[in-house]
């Protein structure tokens, strides 16, 4: 029979009783001396491993203990001091730790700074973000915590996420849509992002470009990149722009005369209600959204032109705007797209989505001072809303627009074959 011969109710003894007066004090302080213990025993492992044992003759020995030294490593956002071993090789050069390099290379401060700053946590606060200031962990001078130095952390990390992003390899998306839109960010300062969706309905932020204005030149220079980083201009999709002529003519010059443009329903029916008066909003919005929502794009436009006609006599700027770029307006339905898919791809909505993301973490930025600092915090925002994108709501009627947009392409580009008569 197995007898249990632990006394019942016997205290614990030696480190775990240690450990238990830490937590008690501070868990902190607990979790910061365990993590040193445990660094401390790795570190030992990799001198043992160079010099061979403590008091050891060891012939094939190839380096020798040197005493110990102080240096710094990350802890909650800032840093440090460890006491680590220093070791020699037998020529006299130092000899590395394998072990501390990582726990000292460890970009831990530079991603708690970037996660802070992209959730509004401002450089002033991230101080007291990561260190409690009656915490038994104090934010000491030089520990890193300071406005400054998360700041610099920031500006590092960002710029070598912006570089990674913009180089990142296209040629692998299947992507069959691809939005374009403008953020303005001064009076002469614009970033032109695109996103795309590829055939499984999954969102990729993909580019992103800065112009002082939202010209033809600015959007050719985004569609340039997408296409050197492996996005083929000769396959059929669909692109969905704000409304500027620009964007247009940049996505024809670089993806042929066929390419399929949708404009953006919303920010057209915005343009027009703010030229006109309140008392024709209700009739002119119930008008555009009934053409809209029909399968025949012969007879939307048929309403959009009677309407633009009823307005010509009183607003006759208004109704050449209605008129205006009326056969991109309604490619999506000219495709014969599903209706559940029309509503995903008649607007730039998972664009604006975006942008909403981008201006949220941007939001505590009082001043640009330059490009490459927007492209910087702009590039970062979209990253971040990757994080929450979801699949197209319509994912699945995705084959649809596929097949609907190489039947386009084919009957723009097949030219008509001449009848040759014989003579007789």
């Amino acid at each position: 029979m197995t007898r249990d011969i632990t006394p019942a109710g016997s205290p614990a003894t030696g480190a775990v009783d240690e450990a238990f007066v830490e937590v008690r004090a501070s868990f902190d302080r607990f979790c910061l001396a365990a993590g040193i213990e445990a660094l401390g025993t790795m570190m030992e492992a990799d001198v043992t491993a160079a010099c061979g044992p403590r008091h050891g003759r060891d012939a094939a020995r190839r380096a020798h203990r040197w005493g110990r030294t102080r240096g710094r490593i990350g802890f909650h956002g800032g840093k440090i001091e460890v006491e680590r071993p220093r070791v020699r090789g037998v020529d006299g050069s130092e000899v590395t730790i394998p072990s501390w390099e990582t726990a000292a290379q460890e970009d831990w401060l530079g991603r708690w700074a970037m996660n802070l700053m992209l959730i509004n946590v401002s450089t002033r606060r991230f101080g007291r973000a990561v260190r409690l200031p009656e915490g038994d962990v104090p934010a000491s001078p030089g520990s890193g915590v300071s406005k400054s130095a998360a700041s610099r952390r920031f500006v590092a990390l960002s710029a070598a996420r912006l570089a990674d992003f913009m180089a990142a390899d296209l040629s692998a998306l299947d992507l069959l849509v691809v939005q374009i839109d403008g953020l303005h960010l001064g009076d002469d300062l614009v970033l032109v992002a695109a996103i795309g969706v590829d055939g499984e309905g999954n969102k990729h932020p993909l580019a992103l470009v800065e112009g002082a204005t939202e010209n033809a030149a600015t959007v050719q220079a985004l569609l340039d990149n997408l296409v050197s980083r492996g996005l083929d201009p000769t396959v059929p999709r669909l692109f969905i722009a704000d409304g500027a002529k620009a964007l247009s003519k940049a996505i024809r010059r670089t993806f042929g005369s066929a390419a399929a443009i949708q404009r953006c329903q919303i920010h057209k029916a915005r343009n027009i209600m703010e030229r006109l008066p309140k008392e024709h909003h209700a009739a002119t919005r119930r008008v555009l959204r009934q053409a809209w929502e029909l399968d025949d794009a012969d007879k939307a436009e048929k309403l959009i032109r009677n309407l633009a006609r009823r307005l010509d006599q009183q607003w006759p700027g208004v109704a050449a705007s209605i008129l205006e770029g009326l056969d991109e307006i309604l490619t999506v339905v000219r495709l014969k797209l599903p209706k559940e898919l029309r509503r995903s791809l008649a607007c730039t909505n998972i664009a604006e989505n975006m942008m909403g993301t981008i201006r949220r973490v941007t939001r505590n930025v009082k001043r640009w001072r330059d490009a490459g600092m927007a492209l910087r915090w702009v590039a970062a925002g979209m990253i971040e809303a990757n994080k929450g994108f979801r699949r197209l709501k319509a994912h699945k009627q995705l084959s649809v627009l596929r097949a609907a947009l190489q039947a386009h392409h084919d009957r723009m580009t097949i030219k008509p074959v001449a009848h040759v008569t014989r003579a007789a």
